[in-house]
C-alpha cells in the first residue's frame, strides 16, 4: 500500500510539473526568439536611416562603412548593405561579386529591395551555426534604392534556452524528490493500520491472536471500521476453533470409557454364548476394537490442531530401526517378511514423535493388506541424485513402505487420504483414519506424503520430509534380518 501511495503522489506532481514546466519553458524559448528579432529589427532600422542618410549626402563611402562595422561588433554577426543592382556598398566582411549577387536574391533581401515590407525575418545555416536574418528597406522610395540586411548568430540564445531548460529540469527533480520524502512519510502513516492489520491476520493464520485484538484509534474511519470487524471475526474464528476442538478431544475422551466398558462385557460373554452366535460376538467384538481405534485416531488428530507445530531434529535412521525391530515379530506372526534397507540420511526435522506414528499407520495398513507369505519393505532413502532443496537449503529424505498387497487404482489413491474414506475391497477393521492422520503428521513436519503403484503390484507409500543438513548418500544396512525373518511363519 506504501508503494502504491507513494506512486500516486509522485505520478500528480509529474503531472503537475509537466503542465506548468514545459509550458514555462516554450513561452521562455518564445520570449527569446522574440527579444533578439526585435533587436534585430531595432539594428536594421537604425542603420536603413543612418544608410539613407549617408546616401542622400554622398558619404556612403566615408562614414557608412565604419557605421555597419560597429553595427557587426556590436551583434556579433555579418552586416552588409546591398543596392537594387546587387552590388555590395558596404559590409563587416569581404564579399564576392558572385556573393554579393547571390545575397541579393535572398529571401529577406528580395522582399526588402521591393518596398512591400520594412522588414523581414528568415532564419539560415551557415557553418552549421545557426542565424537570424532581418532585412530593411534604405528609403522611402519605392522601389528602395538599398537594402539593410542584418544576420544574427542564435547560438548564444539557443545555449540559454537550454540552459533554462535545464534548470527547469532540475528544479522538478529537486521537487519530485521533496514530494517522495513527504508523500513516503503520508504513506507510512496512512499505511500504519493497514500493517497491523496485516500482522494480526499473519498471527490469526499461524494459529491464534497473541498480542489480543487489534486496536486502531487512528487512520481512516475506513480502517477503523475494518479492525472492529476483523477483531469480530477473529474472536468468532477462534472460539469456532476451541469449541470444536474442545469437542473433539472431550468426545473422544468419554466415548473411551463406555468402549472399554463394552468390550469388557463382550468378552465375559464369550463363554455363555452359543455356537451360533459366535460369529456374531467375533463380529461385535472387531466392530468394538475398530471404534476403540477410530477414537484413538481423533484423540491424536484433536492433540495434533491443539499444539504449535514446532518442529525438532529426528535421526530417522535410528527411529526406522526401533520400528522394525518393534512390528518384525508381529510380521512374522502373520506370515510376511519385513525388510528394512536404504541409505543414511542424517537427522531430519519433524514433530515430536511423528515419525514413529508415520511409520506405525503405514506398517499396520501394509500388514492388513498383505497376504501371507508377502513381504513388506520400509526403505530410506536420501535425494543424493536428485535432490530437491526446500527454501532453507536442505534435501529431502524419503520413507517407503512397500507392500505386495492388491494395490489401489489411482482414483483409490486420491481418496485415500480423505477421513473415514476406505477402499471397497479393504478389510475389516479399519478406522479410515490412518492415512490422514499420516499427511496431517507429514505436513506440520514440512513435509508430505504420496501413494504410488509399487513395482511388485502392491502399493508404495512414500513420506517426505526435509534433512536437516545436505550428506551424500552412501549405502547403509541398518539391521540384517534375524533367522526367524528369513524363514516363513508357519500359520
Amino acid at each position: 500500500m506504501t508503494r502504491r501511495l507513494l506512486l500516486t503522489y509522485l505520478s500528480i506532481a509529474v503531472l503537475v510539473l509537466l503542465c506548468l514546466e514545459i509550458p514555462l519553458g516554450f513561452v521562455y524559448s518564445q520570449a527569446e526568439r522574440d527579444r533578439i528579432i526585435s533587436a534585430a529589427h531595432d539594428e536594421a532600422a537604425s542603420l536603413s536611416a543612418y544608410a539613407e542618410l549617408s546616401l542622400d549626402a554622398g558619404r556612403e563611402t566615408q562614414n557608412l562603412p565604419r557605421r555597419v562595422t560597429e553595427c557587426a561588433r556590436r551583434i556579433g554577426g555579418p552586416v552588409s548593405v546591398v543596392s537594387r543592382d546587387g552590388t555590395v556598398i558596404a559590409s563587416s566582411e569581404p564579399v564576392a561579386p558572385e556573393q554579393a549577387r547571390a545575397m541579393a536574391r535572398r529571401p529577406e533581401v528580395a522582399a526588402a529591395l521591393t518596398g512591400h515590407g520594412s522588414t523581414d525575418v528568415r532564419t539560415s545555416s551557415i557553418g552549421g551555426v545557426q542565424y537570424l536574418s532581418v532585412a530593411a528597406p534604405v528609403g522611402h522610395e519605392t522601389p528602395p534604392a538599398a537594402a539593410v540586411r542584418v544576420t544574427v548568430p542564435t547560438d548564444t540564445v539557443h545555449a540559454r534556452v537550454h540552459q533554462v531548460w535545464l534548470l527547469l529540469a532540475l528544479a522538478g527533480l529537486a521537487v519530485l524528490a521533496a514530494v517522495a520524502a513527504v508523500g513516503f512519510a503520508i504513506a507510512r502513516w496512512t499505511g500504519r493500520p493497514i500493517r497491523e492489520l496485516e500482522q494480526a491476520t499473519v498471527q490469526l493464520a499461524g494459529g491464534s491472536l497473541s498480542d489480543g485484538p487489534v486496536t486502531i484509534t487512528n487512520g481512516p474511519p475506513e480502517v477503523r471500521s475494518l479492525a472492529t470487524a476483523f477483531n469480530q471475526t477473529a474472536a468468532r474464528l477462534e472460539h469456532l476453533l476451541a469449541s470444536q476442538r474442545a469437542f473433539a478431544g472431550e468426545a473422544s475422551h468419554q466415548l473411551k470409557t463406555p468402549l472399554a466398558a463394552l468390550r469388557l462385557r463382550l468378552d465375559n460373554l464369550e463363554p455363555a454364548v452359543a455356537d451360533f452366535g459366535r460369529n456374531s460376538l467375533a463380529a461385535a467384538q472387531t466392530e468394538t476394537e475398530r471404534l476403540a481405534r477410530m477414537v484413538e485416531g481423533l484423540l491424536a488428530m484433536a492433540r495434533l490442531e491443539e499444539k504449535a507445530a514446532t518442529r525438532e531434529q529426528v535421526d530417522v535412521a535410528r527411529i526406522c530401526t526401533e520400528r522394525h525391530q518393534t512390528w518384525a515379530p508381529v510380521f512374522h506372526n502373520h506370515g510376511v517378511y519385513l525388510h528394512l534397507t536404504g541409505e543414511h540420511a542424517g537427522p531430519v526435522l519433524a514433530l515430536p514423535g511423528a515419525v514413529e506414528q508415520i511409520l506405525d499407520n503405514l506398517l499396520s495398513n501394509a500388514l492388513r493388506h498383505s497376504p501371507p507369505g508377502t513381504s513388506v519393505t520400509l526403505q530410506l532413502r536420501h535425494r543424493a541424485d536428485r535432490r530437491r532443496t526446500v527454501p532453507e537449503g536442505r534435501a529431502w529424505a524419503d520413507l517407503h513402505v512397500i507392500d505386495e498387497g492388491p494395490g489401489m487404482t489411482e482414483e483409490q489413491r486420491r481418496r485415500a487420504f480423505d477421513r473415514f474414506w476406505r477402499a471397497p475391497n479393504a478389510p475389516k477393521g479399519g478406522t479410515g483414519l490412518g492415512l490422514a492422520l499420516v499427511q496431517r503428521l507429514a505436513h506440520a513436519s514440512g513435509g508430505d506424503v504420496a501413494l504410488r503403484p509399487a513395482p511388485t503390484g502392491g502399493l508404495d507409500a512414500v513420506v517426505t520430509l526435509p534433512c536437516t543438513e545436505q550428506l551424500p548418500g552412501t549405502d547403509h544396512d541398518f539391521s540384517r534380518p534375524s533367522p526367524r525373518q528369513q524363514q516363513p511363519a508357519q500359520i
